[in-house]
């Protein structure tokens, strides 16, 4: 099965994420204008950390809800709280996100935290080459992706409410600090020589402090955002569960990291001919951010590319992990899983060829 097989459309919901929808469907009642069910309820088949569930109503009207998975939880994970707050800020400031109806922590209504949020009709792209355009539209998409993240990163947090999200300065350090111990923690997961060299080259070439803040999405890639229909403009930019208050410069990288990566792991774009596909380059898409944000350049690219792949090899750990306890919320965790090895030598490889 491939990633877009894996991840595409729902299916019934499995019997571990099973909860009470009747008792959903009297707190929408109460917290949803316009709502009326019964409703139909199904599992979207993506997502690795908090199941995410479609819900349809007998009118035609469709929403989304995000939950906490059952069962032993790492602590500050699965943050769905933070999810609801971030994306009703943004969307209040006319950043592209689905309008969220409500946050509720209240256990005993479906088991878990949740919210509920419209469903947003367009198009997910599984693979950062965006098969089956045409070098123009490749390029059209990939301009918008790039406008969409420099929009975020626009944002003061102060003004749109937004202070208290997270840390202003060390970002980088608390980052590092941070995915280090959540990797060395998760005993079930096992360790990974790869792994703790890479911690140990990011600990040992640390950058100053960018002094640089703003909200960041923490997982800015082509497939956690929506296009629509029949343009090449970002209708919602969806997972914001690694949010936080943050460096812009190591979010962005973060984008960027498609470029490193090679087509066999995640969205990767390494090896391909990029002119032919109508896709910029790695430096004419760090060009266009750029500009598009007044700076002059980005510095420590390459540090930050470590950190990331690190991150990302980090969440793969975790999944690992989950998988081992019993509550991975994706029925391709394995395959997923399956990556981890092939992204840690990646990470050490560009970690011993970074130019700082």
């Amino acid at each position: 099965m491939d990633r877009t097989e894996a991840n595409t459309g729902t299916r019934d919901v499995s019997e571990r994420l099973r909860f009470d929808v009747a008792a959903l469907e009297r707190w929408m009642d109460e917290h949803v204008d316009g709502f009326a069910g019964p409703l139909t309820v199904s599992q979207f088949r993506g997502g690795q950390s908090n199941p995410t569930y479609r819900l349809d109503t007998p009118a035609g009207r469709a929403f989304v809800l995000r939950r906490k998975p059952p069962g032993k939880l790492l602590p500050g994970a699965h943050a769905v709280e933070r999810e609801a707050r971030v994306m009703s800020a943004l969307g209040a400031h006319g950043f592209p996100v689905p309008h969220v109806h409500g946050l509720c922590e209240d256990e005993s209504i479906i088991g878990t935290p949740f919210f509920v949020m419209d469903l947003v009709e367009g198009r997910i792209v599984w693979e950062a080459s965006f098969p089956g355009l045409s070098p123009i539209e490749r390029a059209a998409h990939f301009d918008a992706m790039n406008a969409t993240i420099a929009q975020l990163h626009s944002y003061d947090p102060v003004a749109i409410g937004l202070a208290d999200y997270g840390r202003a300065s060390g970002f980088v350090e608390r980052q590092v600090a941070r995915w280090s111990k959540q990797y060395a923690s998760d005993v079930e997961a096992g360790r990974l020589a790869q792994m703790d060299a890479v911690v140990d080259w990011l600990e040992k070439h640390l950058p100053p402090d960018s002094g640089d803040a703003r909200v960041v999405h923490g997982d800015f890639r082509c497939d956690n955002m929506i296009f629509a229909p029949t343009e090449p403009r970002v209708a919602a930019v969806l997972d914001w569960e690694l949010s936080t208050v943050g460096d812009p410069a190591a979010d962005f990288v973060y984008n960027l990291l498609m470029y490193r990566m090679p087509a066999g792991i995640f969205t990767g774009l390494a090896g391909l001919d990029l002119a032919a596909l109508g896709i910029p380059s790695e430096q004419e898409y760090i060009e266009a951010y750029c500009r598009r944000t007044g700076r002059g350049n980005l510095p420590n690219v390459d540090y930050l590319m470590v950190f990331v792949m690190f991150r990302l090899a980090a969440i793969l750990h975790g999944i690992k992990g989950r998988l081992a306890r019993g509550n991975a919320s994706s029925a391709h965790a394995a395959q997923m899983v399956g990556q981890l090895e092939p992204l840690a030598d990646l990470a050490l490889a560009q970690a011993r060829e970074a130019r700082l």
